[in-house]
């Protein structure tokens, strides 16, 4: 039985760091709710049960000291404002493809625009897409659920309303490509103000793909994943349409008499399916395991190169030479034979680019290998990177006993992974050891150089050498953070990148060590989001404000002291300043004028005109800009009194104020306007 495994099996990458969140949190000893199943995957929820995790349906089931983690299929904006009402954690795993989705749609909504969503509405990331959908002006719902082009067409054919009107669609990120192929093709027929967007995610769209082109080569499928995951099931339907497919979660589940049957069987699994169930499933398919693994055979290709380029030699005889000739193809060499040495140009150096002028000059000394002998001719072939690839391997088996780092060049890019040239032996480095994320090109390594590790030597492979180029750069960023974690007091000053956002903060990396600005810290005046002040990739400025080293939390301030207003109103705008300041809000006794951003002035009704008036509507009008002069500042109370009257030119003398009129530094906070935020807001 031949048994291939898909390339892109297992986790996702919304999947991988989800789980890894709860892996993390646990390790940092918190008590860990996920707000349904973390991923479809029984096995995964089963063990993370053991270690603690419960499973909560509402924000109401959350434990006060809990840390809640919004799984990556995301959820409703009710939801999330619940859980932030509730005062709880959170860590929000929602998937970035998914997050992109409620962005969409919530725009979209805003704008009046009826969305169209394919998908399964019983599906909890659909469920969440609509929670993003804003009520129409009558208070029904905005969104459309399609299941696929046929009821896409169905809509169509009983609302034909909806087709003039201006509709925006998005697609479950698991939905079928095939019918989202189909449902564009109804769009652009039928609903001729569609604006779609291609929301299936990239994963899910490859991992359907090879799907599709693995089943048309195998006589049997095995798809490997939680009998309630979506995209394992659209996998399913995928290879059905090509060949017999059997969905299992674990290996106890396999068809045996069906595989017996079969003698071409292909493997996939999805984006749920954690490794060691591929591995445990592909284990008992078949003995040799090495051989069904994709790593594997992107080994297998790589040790077959290697063999090749390192085959027996006709001698193995080393000899020593001095260059005597150096054309573009061939260095010429005397090794005191009657032979005349040749070193053809690709046994030079393992940089098939380079040029022999380049790397040799007339009189050069140097070790060589003999690869073939031809005495008819009179010539002795030879290889330099040949002998420096075995004398170098001594120095690698080495290596890989004692851990130690080398020091390498990235010569190839490979079909998964690197070949990395040290001490003149080709290392290959697979993609998942290659960088410190996997989300980081390979592309952009080649001819750099890099740190390393051996983490596999095998002589009878072929001379084969397995490196690992992201266990170097862990340690150095584990030394980094140790250093970071001796030196950080408070108030010391970083200079960071912002990471991610939430609703309630930014995350800074400040070096290898993640810290946190409030969204209070954020801003001197009252902001709903982050975003309105930082994005993602922004420089910022930080101090720290406190940490926590046992649990490896830093709280960061961003907003200075310079930018406070009332620092601003203290230097700028002291009792007598005469400026220009915007109406922004209307009481019975007066108005509130907005000076600088964060304090809003009170012009009272007896300081508006040299005349009486019944209400400052008489006179005033929201968003006037007005000139003022400053009466007084309370700054322990942070009020300020303004003055238009005192600007007035006396033409007509003022009615005399009746006695009841409140004066300016007594007006009750909750008679402020409720349309603007009171001046106290500033602190």
């Amino acid at each position: 039985m031949n048994i291939t495994l898909a390339e892109s099996a297992g986790f996702c990458f919304g999947v991988s760091r989800a789980v890894k969140m709860v892996e993390d949190l646990l390790k940092q000893g918190e008590t860990v709710a996920t707000l349904g199943p973390i991923i479809h995957n029984p096995q995964i929820v089963e063990r993370f049960r053991k270690r603690g995790v419960s499973i909560i349906e509402s924000p109401d089931e959350a434990e006060a000291d809990s840390v809640v983690v919004i799984r990556s299929h995301g959820v409703s904006a009710q939801i999330y404002e619940q859980l932030l009402q509730k005062g709880v954690r959170i860590a929000d795993a929602t998937c970035p493809f998914v997050s992109k989705i409620h962005q969409i749609v919530a725009e979209a909504t805003r704008d009046g625009r009826t969305v169209l969503i394919a998908g399964d509405r019983n599906h909890p990331e659909v469920e969440g897409i609509c929670g993003h959908c804003r009520k129409t002006p009558q208070g029904e719902d905005s969104f459309i659920v399609f299941r696929d082009a046929q009821e896409l067409s169905s809509l169509a054919e009983l609302c034909p309303e909806i087709t003039k009107k201006p509709v925006t669609v998005v697609a479950q990120t698991t939905f079928s490509m095939d019918e989202w192929k189909n449902s564009k093709k109804i769009l652009k027929k039928v609903y001729t103000n569609a604006l779609s967007f291609d929301t299936i995610c990239n994963a899910t769209a490859l991992r359907q793909s090879q799907a599709s082109e693995l089943s048309r080569r195998c006589d049997l499928m095995i798809v490997v994943g939680g009998k309630h995951s979506s995209n394992t099931a659209k996998l399913c339907e995928v290879c059905r349409e090509n060949c017999e497919t059997y969905l299992v979660e674990t290996a106890d589940e396999l068809p045996m008499e069906a595989l017996q049957r079969a003698a071409n069987v292909g493997v996939t699994a999805g984006a749920s399916t954690p490794a060691d169930i591929i591995k445990e499933v592909l284990e008992t398919m078949s003995n040799d395991v090495i051989n069904n693994t994709a790593e594997a055979a992107q080994d297998s290709n790589f040790a077959e190169l290697l063999e090749e380029s390192l085959k027996s030699f006709n001698t193995d005889e080393k000899v020593h030479g001095v260059v005597v000739g150096i054309t573009p193809t061939e260095v010429y060499v005397d090794v005191g034979r009657k032979q005349a040495g040749f070193i053809p140009a690709e046994e030079l150096s393992n940089d098939p680019a380079a040029k022999p002028e380049d790397l040799v000059k007339l009189g050069d000394e140097m070790d060589l290998l003999i690869m073939r002998t031809n005495d008819q001719e009179g010539t002795i072939m030879l290889s330099k990177k040949r002998y420096d690839a075995i004398r170098g391997w001594e120095t690698i088996a080495a290596a890989a006993e004692s851990k130690e780092v080398l020091t390498g060049t990235v010569a190839e890019v490979v079909k998964g992974g690197l070949i990395v040239v040290t001490e003149g032996v080709r290392v290959f480095v697979p993609a998942s050891q290659a960088t410190a994320s996997r989300n980081d090109s390979l592309d952009e390594m080649l001819k750099k150089e890099v740190k390393l590790r051996i983490i596999e030597v095998n002589r009878q492979r072929g001379r084969r050498a397995v490196g690992s180029i992201r266990s170097v750069l862990r340690d150095e960023r584990r030394a980094v953070t140790e250093k970071f974690w001796e030196e950080i007091e408070e108030g010391k000053e970083y200079v960071g990148t912002v990471k991610s956002l939430t609703q309630y903060g930014a995350f800074v990396d400040l070096g290898g060590v993640d810290g946190m600005i409030h969204i209070s810290e954020l801003s001197w005046v009252r902001i709903k989001h982050p975003s309105e002040v930082v994005n993602v990739g922004d420089t910022v400025s930080v101090f720290v404000k406190s940490f926590d080293k046992e649990k490896g939390k830093i709280s960061l301030g961003f907003k200075r002291q310079e930018d406070n207003p009332w620092e601003i109103m203290k230097r700028d705008y002291p009792v007598g300043t005469v400026c220009e300041a915007t109406v922004v809000g209307m009481t019975t006794f007066g108005a509130f004028a907005r000076i600088l951003p964060g304090i809003d002035g009170l012009i009272h009704i007896s300081q508006i005109a040299n005349r009486r008036i019944e209400k400052p509507q008489d006179v005033l009008t929201i968003g006037e800009v007005v000139n003022v002069k400053v009466t007084d500042v309370d700054f322990e109370k942070k009020r300020v009194s303004l003055s238009i009257r005192a600007l007035l030119s006396d033409e007509a003398p003022a009615e005399e104020a009746p006695v009841s009129e409140t004066p300016a530094e007594e007006v009750p906070a909750e008679e402020a306007p409720s349309e603007e935020v009171p001046a106290e807001t500033a602190e």
